[in-house]
């Protein structure tokens, strides 16, 4: 890649903006170029570099998307059949009409059932109290643990709305992790590692830290009010958790989630030509799989975990099986019906089928859509297609 890129990025740490950054550019042939910048912890002694172990947190939910569709593919699960088939709890879940006076939450009978395709495109009717005061006024009802606790009470919340009806940002992938489970008899981990994670050589990814990945782990940092950074070293996903978070609890490198991305620009082939998903399945996954729904700009409810989010503002997007998918091109250079999302902690990545190139980008910084971190994501993006076109 150009100077341009490296400068960005260094020049953006030397300056305090962000801590530090991992990034990486991939085409379909292998790793076109990988950088680290800054510090893992502001102030601190070590190097941020392009293996630097990082929450990847919602960036999880594409590879819990991929380890249903392998499931679908087995013919073990379907993606339009009542999801209830599988987890009777999911027969069971209300819709949320409201709250008596006493604060207790009001529910009915949905229309009607979820399925798997409502659970990879956020359209299911399940919410993240981070992004809806419903879901927290719910939690707090009836003495429910948040997302982030590790325990599995957490995902014990009503849907906001009939499945089909709308998209909302949730914990759907979550129950698609659950599903997972059912039929493959094992722990969502288990399952990446045999199906997913050991096929595309991604061993520094996993749900809990080994010593040697913890050594290499980024400090969480909080962004004050006044714009400052504040190390944050006692934050960490639960490392004894009740359930494999498939929504949000991975850790791993931007090196190792750029070997998920290749796997997806190469429809669905490893590094060695091994064959990790169908080319049908990759295609299924990559196109719109809600209609006339379009993913719309997220609001915050909680403003210490994240900001409003409005990602390529002024574009349509929709939602495949576990990817945003922007319907036009991009000003960065993205070129229409390329897939994308991001993690809390502020990191994210793109994959652009029709160019065959894709980024991965991470910091370690909350609340989520950093006023800083996110453009200089943008910026990066920008000089990656850039260089491409000069």
């Amino acid at each position: 890649m150009s100077e341009k890129v490296e400068a960005l990025l260094r020049e953006a740490t030397e300056r305090g903006d962000v801590p530090g950054v991992s990034a990486c550019v991939t085409d379909r042939n292998g790793v076109a170029w990988e950088g680290g910048f800054g510090r893992r912890v502001i102030d601190g002694p070590f190097d941020m570099a392009a293996d630097t172990v990082v929450a990847i947190a919602s960036m999880t939910k594409a590879i819990t998307g991929a380890a249903a569709m392998q499931c679908v593919e087995r013919g073990a699960l379907s993606l339009d059949a009542p999801a209830r088939d599988v987890l009777p709890h999911l027969g069971e879940v209300g819709v949320l009409e409201g709250f008596d006076a006493d604060g207790a939450p009001r529910m009915r009978k949905p229309r009607r059932d979820i399925t798997l395709r409502h659970l990879l495109t956020h359209t299911a009717g399940f919410g993240y109290d981070i992004f809806n005061a419903d879901i927290q006024r719910v939690r707090d009802a009836l003495g429910l643990p948040d997302t982030n606790s590790g325990r599995i009470a957490a995902l014990d919340t009503p849907l906001l709305f009939d499945p089909g009806d709308r998209w909302e940002y949730g914990i759907s992938i979550d129950w698609a992790g659950k599903m997972v489970e059912a039929v493959s008899g094992t722990t969502l981990g288990a399952c990446f590692r045999e199906h997913l994670l050991g096929p595309l050589g991604m061993d520094d990814t996993t749900f809990v830290l080994t010593p040697a990945l913890r050594a290499r782990r980024a400090t969480m940092h909080a962004r004050l009010p006044e714009g400052t950074l504040a190390a944050d070293p006692d934050f960490e996903m639960p490392q004894d958790a009740e359930w494999d978070a498939g929504g949000h609890g991975l850790y791993g490198t931007v090196l190792d989630y750029l070997r998920f991305v290749r796997m997806m620009l190469n429809e669905g082939r490893n590094d060695a030509g091994d064959a990790v998903l169908a080319p049908e399945t990759v295609a299924a996954m990559s196109r719109n799989a809600m209609g006339a729904t379009r993913v719309p700009p997220i609001r915050s409810a909680n403003p210490l975990l994240s900001n409003d989010a409005d990602f390529l503002p002024g574009i349509e997007k929709s939602h495949g099986l576990s990817f945003m998918i922007n319907e036009a091109d991009a000003p960065t250079g993205r070129s229409a019906g390329s897939l994308a999302w991001a993690g809390l902690a502020n990191s994210f990545y793109w994959i652009d089928p029709k160019r065959g190139l894709g980024g991965v980008f991470a910091t370690q910084i909350l609340p989520f859509a950093d006023p800083v971190a996110m453009p200089l994501f943008e910026a990066f993006e920008s000089a990656v297609y850039e260089d491409l076109a000069g």
